[in-house]
């Protein structure tokens, strides 16, 4: 029988351990790299894997679908919130006009498409993220319903606080495609690519609402969400390159987890009485707050 080793190599049983070892890890390292990571300059190019996900079918299902109506909560020694869901659904659409420039049609849609890219890139962790595309957006039709007021009367020379239980179900979405940058054992040594069609299924909040002082010398309203609020998000995913895994379980908690996060940090909005202040005056109130 012939050596398994040239005669000038007779590996002990340790080395040959090591030998073994490493060429499983090289094995493993060559399937992962070759199989589900992209390796090239210009991915987006390379394959045809980041075409997105079938979003547009994906958001006509989600369109068809009747949303489910607001069941009547309003218990007795609430006030009625008609008159401000529908003030509050003419803001919204204003926000969405002017996030396309007030040009409607594809045209517009293209234009916000390209601000929410540039938003998405000017926030991402650039060394472990790959430049995000946008594929699509639906900025939703709909605005957040708002029932169950409360007031709450202040205490002695403070100001009344409003309460509202807020329910949101539309049909906002965003389909992207961006890869996750691998820089061990060399930078950019290789890419995983992912597609995702992320869309709101439903928020619900409390939503509180406090009116300065008549005393304040830079007055703004103070709008905060209650940190027990319900997101719930659907995601559709692809991941790998030439292998993909599709919807990944563990994607869609880390995406819930993220929008969470950010809603969480950003609970609380100061609205400046228009008129009534400059910036300047309100950023040096909301710094008094915080110090006192």
């Amino acid at each position: 029988m012939s050596p398994a080793f040239p005669l000038f190599f007779q590996p002990t049983f340790t080395q040959g351990l090591v030998l073994g070892q490493l060429s499983i890890l090289f094995l493993l390292g060559a399937i992962l790299k070759y199989l589900f990571f992209d390796s090239s300059d210009h991915p987006y190019e390379a394959t045809p894997y980041h075409q997105r996900v079938d979003s547009d079918a994906f958001l006509r299902q989600r369109n068809s679908q009747p949303r489910k109506p607001l069941p009547d909560e309003q218990p007795e020694g609430s006030e009625s919130t008609e008159w401000f869901n529908t003030l509050l659904a003419q803001v919204v659409d204003v926000y969405r006009s002017k996030l396309r420039d007030d040009i409607p049609g594809a045209e517009g849609d293209e234009i916000a498409r390209k601000r929410i890219e540039a938003y998405a890139n000017s926030i991402r962790p650039a060394g472990f993220m790959d430049h995000i595309t946008i594929h699509s957006v639906n900025l939703g039709v709909s605005a957040p319903t708002l029932y169950n007021a409360r007031i709450i009367p202040g205490r002695q020379g403070s100001p009344a606080e409003v309460e509202f239980d807020a329910s949101y179900t539309d049909t906002i979405s965003l389909s992207l495609s961006t890869s996750y940058l691998f820089n061990y054992p060399t930078a950019s040594f290789a890419r995983l690519p992912i597609s995702l069609t992320i869309s709101l299924s439903q928020f619900k909040s409390a939503i509180s609402i406090l009116t300065p002082p008549p005393s304040s010398s830079a007055p703004v309203l103070t709008l905060t969400i209650s940190p027990n609020f319900v997101l719930d998000l659907t995601t559709t995913s692809l991941m790998g390159s030439r292998a993909k895994l599709a919807n990944v379980p563990k994607l869609h908690e880390l995406i819930q987890h993220q929008v969470r996060r950010v809603l969480a940090a950003r609970a609380t909005w100061k609205v400046m009485l228009p008129g009534l202040a400059n910036i300047y005056q309100v950023k040096k109130g909301i710094s008094q707050m915080k110090e006192s």
